[in-house]
């Protein structure tokens, strides 16, 4: 039996189990198994590998996309240069890193990008807004890095207003509004949001969050992150087999 799983915590909002059950089943995949291995820390990381010898691939989700570098073998390029890991392949012992939202991201959002942005903010900065930020810029897309904290090149929340376009692309690459927490969403000035808006949420438990519902609410078209979801998994379940 070859395993796979997924790390992060917590994971009660994951649907990763549910995808790849159905997955195995749809296909008739009977080798294989997935399970959800919520770690409270990321030194719990090795001896759960250690512990699973079965194991031959991880998808990895907040918070240890970043932090789970140090403890890999080896990485591929895009992901070094993104400085983020959500997909492991283990083979002889030996740990290699990838970046499968890349690939989810930017087939998932191209219909926004083919319309007439004129600039696009990404909300966070964390994993998933490393893989989406590498993604703009090999688009040649103008961005705004927005933190809740002044650092580097970000601006942070309140100067938003100040920096919008006729056209904007609004990406919640933060957990907020992910399940249970359904009633959060980033402060963002949503009153100034029109028909010509654009609204993209990473998280796709709910199906809608109280940031697509405020977008939406003010004429934005809107969309979640379930099929960037499914093309990262496909992505990972290349790179495993």
């Amino acid at each position: 039996m070859r395993k796979f799983g997924l790390i992060g915590y917590p994971l009660t909002h994951s649907f990763s189990q549910k995808y790849f059950e159905e997955k195995f089943r749809r296909e008739k995949i009977s080798d294989c198994s997935y399970s959800l291995f919520p770690i409270t820390s990321i030194e719990e990381f090795i001896p759960l590998v250690k512990s699973q010898p079965e194991l031959v691939g991880l998808n990895v989700t907040i918070p240890y996309k970043e932090d789970i570098i140090p403890f890999l073998d080896d990485i591929n390029d895009e992901a070094r240069e993104i400085g983020a890991v959500n997909c492991i392949k283990i083979e002889n012992g030996k740990l290699k890193g990838y970046n499968t939202d890349v690939y989810g991201f930017e087939k998932s959002v191209s219909g926004f990008l083919k319309s007439s942005v004129a600039i696009v903010f990404v909300l966070g900065t964390g994993g998933s807004s490393k893989a989406v930020c590498y993604v703009l810029k090999k688009l040649k897309i103008p961005f705004k890095l927005v933190s809740r904290t002044e650092k580097g090149n970000c601006i942070i929340y309140s100067q938003i207003e100040g920096h919008l376009k006729d056209s904007n692309l609004f990406i919640n690459t933060t957990p907020l509004g992910m399940f249970p927490q359904k009633e959060a969403a980033p402060e963002i000035p949503y009153e100034k949001v029109t028909e010509k808006d654009f609204f993209f949420d990473l998280v796709y438990n709910p199906a809608e969050t109280l940031f697509l519902k405020k977008g939406k609410q003010n004429g934005a078209q809107t969309k979640n992150g379930e099929e960037m979801l499914e093309l990262q998994a496909e992505k990972s379940w290349e790179i495993w087999s």
